[in-house]
């Protein structure tokens, strides 16, 4: 069963029409972006200590200004906090490691955590749990951090 098409020849073909500015429809309000309204939306419910929550973003805005000196790159971003936990009180567990064991902030860098950690508002006590298993490899920087650096 075969079909036959038409076959018309053309010397040539008038372009579509431009749109023009005079032809938008003003109707002098902007139309409300729902996706950024809803982006910018927080879950509700959250306690201040959970990921979202206000505490726990602190404590996170907190390790993102703490900067290895080796490294451009803040210990965040690098991939050095493994974890973070806060408690309805207020008790704030900060688990991270180092690029090496013989890293010359290694007795400097926890200090500076617990001290960073310690000034977010809604954070009573602070513990620094400095870890060597996993160790830290490049696989565990945020893609801004590889950027930053040129591994992009």
């Amino acid at each position: 069963m075969s079909e036959r098409f038409a076959v018309e020849e053309v010397d040539a073909v008038a372009p579509p029409p431009r749109a023009r500015v005079e032809d938008a429809v003003e109707s002098g309000e902007r139309k409300r972006d729902y996706l950024s309204g809803f982006l910018a939306e927080k879950p509700q419910g959250l306690k201040a200590g959970e990921p979202g929550g206000e505490t726990y973003d602190g404590i996170i805005a907190a390790l993102k200004d703490i900067f290895d000196p080796e490294i451009p790159v803040n210990i965040y971003e690098l991939g050095l906090i493994y974890n973070v936990e806060v408690t309805d009180d207020g008790h704030a567990v900060v688990t991270m490691t180092l690029t090496t064991p013989h890293c010359p902030v290694a007795e400097s860098m926890p200090a500076e955590v617990e001290l960073r950690v310690g000034a977010v508002p809604g954070v009573g006590t602070v513990d620094v749990n400095l870890v060597w298993d996993p160790p830290w490899d490049p696989s565990k920087m945020s893609d801004e951090a590889k950027l930053e650096l040129g591994m992009l």
